[in-house]
């Protein structure tokens, strides 16, 4: 007790703003449920496990630490399953894991000599007990950082509830029966109500939905609200939540665009004559159509579900918790510390105490730190082994924060592209290496690109790039089944004219080559409105692409998410044929050939500030579709016209914005265009585009880098505006040589995908190690007996030497 008084000036009472970590160590995966538990610095607040404590003692000189330990209780066997009633998880209502109960324990312990003083104890200085209340009572910083629970968004009340007009017209709404006014559609039905107006739904964009007919009727009535028929049920045990009962139900407000809370809805439906004796649920809200997605995934072939995988453990095979939505963080996170580079750099030849001693005070904003925390914690086995049969996994909430700060979407609990995240986490972790590219193991996957660029006048300009990813059209045309899928579609159309359904069994899907994916990628392409500085006019030229160098990693991206007839959004239900080996060598690129005459320089000029009118054209196919007309517009101007499926890519993107319903400023139809987002930006100088032409091209791609870098081949006009210098070297590739060597490959890991687009859905990874393909889905880890090859969004090869 003399001991701990005297440490008394090292020890802090938190204050509200101090970050409180308490559930996890800043360098390593230990938890209180960890062998030895887990230490809080008394004067950091941050958490260390057994091995960790010491070498913060040995850096910070901090000796007084709150130890906490958790074990477990004894769970009884007859413990009752709840059936989930919100979208959520870990709270209550939620879906039930069935977790094991545990039992917290405390002491205050001083080092270096680990001696040991009971909490809570009344013998202990105020200032320690004060401390210690402080942080128990507080919130955890990893709660607060990177939730592990997720809800839906809470419904707004209704501007328009409280004195909704009603017209007494008579109506009387039946309790089934229902039909839409306008047209036989009999589901997807709203009730308008202010005039009891029963009226079909948007049609979404895929083709499903209703008619539009209840828009049009707001656009005619402006009636505001409108209730989905089917959705509306009493619930009494929810009678806390309002002052007399809780109704679960879809209210939606058109001039706020949203979907809405109305507490006085009993009032309002009573007003037609409904009665909620006589009303049962027959479809399901918003929010239950997406629990019933989640409870009821159809896992399919990619996750191989039916299949007898054997859960693999053990050093390498660590699984990662789902954090919520983060397995497209996951899916890559497992495949990259799969490759030679990043184990080289982040296990085999950095030390956990190394990374510690080398971060600043707090390791839990250091990438450095927390990338060897991760690649420690997947490739040791440490907390590999089996949980009742099964494994518990590791989470990623320290490295997510990291990754992914200053990020407007992967800092959120949102679905995310697998292949935009990738492109993002290697750019921080070549930023993480500045000064030090021979550490650097995101130059593994960097290879450049060269572009050859041919005008009538049979001049040449060569451009290059760098790149990460090689992403490929899937050319449906050469799929190598043609007759099965005639005899399909014929199929088909007899099945459909008897009111039939196709079974399951009886689809058949388009087979096309990986070969004939890559051939596209070199393939001639002709390029419109090409200035030639040796013409001095826009004309067209043909443009050929090839690698100046093979990474020791290829990654393959197959563009599976098109914009169909009617541009309408569809992720191409095709196989991929990949083979285990392939070899790219006929795509090396030649450079400039004897002969060949390069255009001549383009001088500089400005660039004025530019400002856009909506196109009419984009802005009624889009209204066409069900979206908002001023969001349409919005879209339109944001992406300089660009076209339909450019303005559809930014208003997806961008439907949650906060300012999304603001009016456009200067007139109704012209507004300059907005700024884009700085960090792709910097992904796209990264692949040496200059800083104008990146921005260019972000505005006319509604800020998708995918498609700006598209953008970029297609207008290579944009880059002369702006001194890229296309008649010589091209945009030129800064910084250390990237690798280079065979065109050979073998398949080493792919990412598949299951939903409707990028931004749903689930991810899951296979990897070939250790003579076998092994299979990671989320915290799940095993063999795999069927690799669903053919599926893959993302392809990874490893460069075969020799």
């Amino acid at each position: 007790m003399e001991l701990l008084r005297s440490h008394l000036s090292r020890v802090r009472i938190p204050e509200p703003t101090n970050r409180i970590y308490k559930t996890e160590c800043c360098i390593s995966f230990d938890t209180p449920r960890s062998e030895g538990g887990l230490y809080v610095d008394l004067s950091s607040f941050i958490a260390f496990g057994k091995e960790g404590v010491g070498w913060n003692y040995e850096k910070s000189g901090n000796p007084v630490y709150l130890h906490i330990q958790q074990r477990p209780k004894p769970v009884p066997e007859d413990r009752p399953l709840k059936k989930p009633t919100l979208l959520a998880i870990g709270v209550d209502g939620g879906f039930d894991h069935e977790e094991t109960e545990y039992e917290e324990t405390y002491s205050i312990v001083m080092l270096p000599d680990y001696m040991s003083l009971p909490f809570p104890s009344v013998e202990l200085p105020e200032k320690v007990r004060l401390a210690v209340d402080a942080i128990l009572i507080a919130e955890g910083a990893e709660r607060k950082e990177q939730l592990t629970s997720w809800t839906a968004e809470k419904k707004k009340v209704s501007a328009y509830a409280m004195n909704l007009q009603q017209i007494n017209n008579g109506v009387v709404v039946p309790p089934y029966g229902w039909k839409c006014c306008k047209c036989d559609k009999s589901d997807n039905l709203w009730l308008n109500l202010t005039d009891g107006m029963i009226l079909c739904g948007r049609r979404n964009w895929d083709g499903s939905g209703g008619n539009n007919h209840a828009t049009e009727h707001y656009e005619e009535t402006r009636y505001p609200l409108a209730v989905k028929l089917g959705t509306i049920t009493a619930d009494l045990e929810g009678a806390d939540l309002f002052s007399a009962v809780k109704f679960f139900s879809d209210v939606f407000s058109y001039p706020e665009d949203d979907t809405v809370e109305d507490p006085l809805l009993a009032e309002h439906l009573e007003f037609f004559g409904i009665d909620f004796s006589s009303l049962h649920k027959t479809e399901m809200t918003t929010a239950e159509k997406e629990l019933d997605q989640n409870m009821n995934f159809d896992w399919n072939r990619i996750q191989e579900s039916g299949q007898q995988v054997e859960p693999l453990f053990g050093p390498g095979y660590t699984g990662l918790v789902n954090l919520g939505n983060s397995c497209y963080m996951a899916s890559i996170m497992q495949v990259v510390f799969t490759t030679r580079a990043f184990i080289s750099r982040y296990y085999e030849h950095q030390s956990l105490k190394m990374a510690f001693v080398m971060a600043p005070s707090d390791p839990t904003v250091d990438l450095n730190a927390q990338l060897t925390k991760l690649a420690h914690g997947l490739l040791s086995g440490k907390y590999s082994f089996p949980v009742q049969e099964k494994q518990e996994g590791i989470p990623l909430r320290m490295f997510k924060t990291i990754i992914a700060a200053n990020h407007h979407e992967f800092s959120s609990m949102r679905q995310q592209d697998a292949l935009e995240f990738f492109l993002h986490f290697l750019d921080q972790v070549e930023r993480g290496n500045a000064g030090k590219p021979e550490l650097d193991p995101s130059r593994s996957f960097k290879f450049i690109i060269e572009e050859r660029l041919q005008c009538p006048s049979g001049k040449v300009a060569y451009n290059k790039r760098s790149d990460y990813i090689l992403s490929l059209t899937i050319p449906l045309h050469k799929a190598t089944n043609r007759e099965q899928l005639e005899a399909f579609d014929k199929l088909k159309a007899e099945k459909n004219l008897e009111g039939k359904d196709i079974a399951s069994g009886e689809i058949v899907r388009p087979r096309v080559p990986l070969e004939a994916c890559l051939d596209c990628f070199s393939a001639p392409e002709e390029v419109h409105d090409f200035y030639s500085s040796a013409l001095n006019v826009k004309t067209t030229a043909i443009k050929t692409a090839g690698l100046s160098t093979f990474p020791d990693y290829l990654v393959l991206h197959m563009q599976k998410f098109v914009l169909e007839e009617g541009w309408v959004p569809k992720k191409l239900d095709v196989y991929i044929d990949v083979p285990d080996v392939i070899d790219i060598t006929h795509m090396r690129s030649k450079g400039l050939q004897p002969g060949e005459e390069l255009l001549p320089e383009i001088g500089s000029c400005e660039v004025e500030p530019t400002h856009f009118v909506a196109s009419e054209d984009i802005v009624s196919k889009l209204a066409a579709m069900g979206f908002n007309y001023l969001h349409c517009q919005k879209a339109a101007i944001n992406t300089a016209n660009a076209g339909v499926e450019e303005a559809m890519t930014w208003l997806l993107s961008h439907m949650n914005d906060s300012d999304i319903d603001d009016p456009i400023s200067q007139n109704p139809h012209t507004m300059e265009l907005q700024s884009v987002d700085e960090t792709s930006v910097e992904t796209l100088i990264s692949f040496g585009f200059q800083e104008e032409v990146a921005k260019k091209a972000l505005k006319a791609s509604g800020g998708d880098i995918e498609k700006a870098t598209d953008w970029i081949f297609n207008h290579p006009e944009a880059s002369s505006s702006v001194d890229t210098d296309l008649t010589s070297s091209g945009v030129q590739v800064d910084g250390p040589a990237v690798p280079d060597g065979s065109g050979r490959y073998k398949l080493m890991a792919l990412v598949s995908h299951i939903g409707t687009s990028t931004h749903c859905g689930h991810y899951v990874a296979h990897v070939y190690k250790d003579g076998r393909w092994v299979i990671f889905n989320d915290d799940k880890v095993g063999a795999s007996i069927d690799p669903p090859k053919d599926m893959g969004y993302l392809y990874f090869f490893e460069r075969i030497d020799g």
